[in-house]
């Protein structure tokens, strides 16, 4: 595994020290963010069509298809949280804040919660993971808030980031951070207030609900059920003892990787943060175990939701929840007489 070192500054979440694969990805795969958001421009438009002219049966398609695609814009955020998303900073910069806005998420915030995900990868002080990584929360509160962030993702994500901001003992503590932060957020509400304003003088709802409400908390949705499935009811320390990843070698399974720009590779997003998306797939023998700890690559997301499933009974992260084990069973052995 490449040694590489995370940036000190809060705002800056670029790698550095991983080695990009010598064979140089084509240029379809290097460009899938913006192909993404042609393909979701043109879904809009249709969208619009069906809408204006009251074609149901196209409405629906183009709404669950903006689904999809606008969780595919979403991963695009989180790329240019690692300033990977484009070459010029203040486009990368433009266009996570933007998207952020559209998400309900504070763009810097999000980044300096993610860059301890990395850090603190399943571990107590890993903010994005909570709070499945704790193991005071009770079976039913965990539960609870699973059901919240995997039917409501629109809503809980950004509530999951800015309990962290406004914690009492947040780890977000950078005056000038905090004041980005601030900026951000009174940006996103003066933004959603202007549009909803727009939206009701001109009696738009129709449009407002299938164009963006609807397909943003499919999205939103997706998005969470994407991140549990790479991680929930993991117990891994290593990159990929914490993360599922799926390899598929059908061309169906390579699509979909694309459209969620190679986020399904994510035990080695994990080993290699540095690395563009599109660098990945070629690095996926790497995901092959090593330790008894680790955890194979699925074939396919069908396989590793099963495998998830099975955990959100009772949904935990991390290797604490061993630790914790074993303490319950030695205090009940050390009370029990004889």
């Amino acid at each position: 595994m490449n040694a590489s070192t995370t940036s000190s500054d809060p705002l800056n979440l670029n790698v550095q020290g991983d080695l990009a694969d010598p064979h140089e990805a084509h240029w379809i795969s290097r460009s899938a963010f913006q192909i993404l958001v042609f393909i979701l421009v043109f879904i809009q438009a249709g969208l619009f069509a069906s809408l204006y002219y009251d074609v149901t049966w196209l409405t629906v398609v183009t709404t669950l298809l903006a689904g999809h695609f606008m969780h595919g814009v979403l991963i695009g955020f989180h790329e240019a949280s690692h300033g990977l998303l484009r070459k010029n900073r203040t486009f990368n910069e433009f266009d996570g804040v933007f998207i952020g806005m559209l998400s309900l998420t504070s763009f810097t915030l999000y980044r300096v919660l993610h860059q301890k995900h990395h850090m603190y990868l399943a571990t107590e002080r890993d903010e994005e993971l909570w709070p499945f990584n704790d193991p005071s929360k009770p079976r039913w509160f965990r539960c609870s808030a699973a059901f919240l962030e995997l039917c409501l993702g629109l809503f809980f994500t950004p509530y999951l980031f800015l309990r962290c901001f406004f914690a009492k003992d947040t780890t977000v503590r950078s005056p000038r951070v905090r004041k980005r932060i601030w900026k951000e957020l009174i940006g996103t509400l003066v933004f959603w207030g202007v549009v909803v304003s727009i939206v009701a003088w001109f009696g738009l709802w129709k449009y407002y609900f299938c164009m963006y409400l609807i397909p943003a908390m499919l999205a939103a949705n997706l998005q969470s059920w994407r991140k549990y499935i790479e991680h929930v009811g993991l117990r891994g320390t290593s990159a990929t003892g914490a993360t599922r990843s799926i390899v598929s070698e059908g061309i169906a399974g390579k699509l979909l990787a694309f459209s969620l720009l190679h986020e399904p590779f994510h035990g080695l997003h994990h080993r290699h943060a540095g690395l563009h998306h599109y660098e990945l797939p070629a690095r996926a023998s790497e995901l092959e175990p090593k330790t008894p700890e680790e955890t194979k690559p699925y074939p396919n997301y069908r396989s590793a939701v099963f495998d998830l499933l099975r955990d959100l009974a009772d949904p935990k992260v991390g290797p604490q929840w061993f630790s914790q084990t074993k303490t319950k069973d030695v205090t009940n052995s050390v009370a029990m007489p004889g």
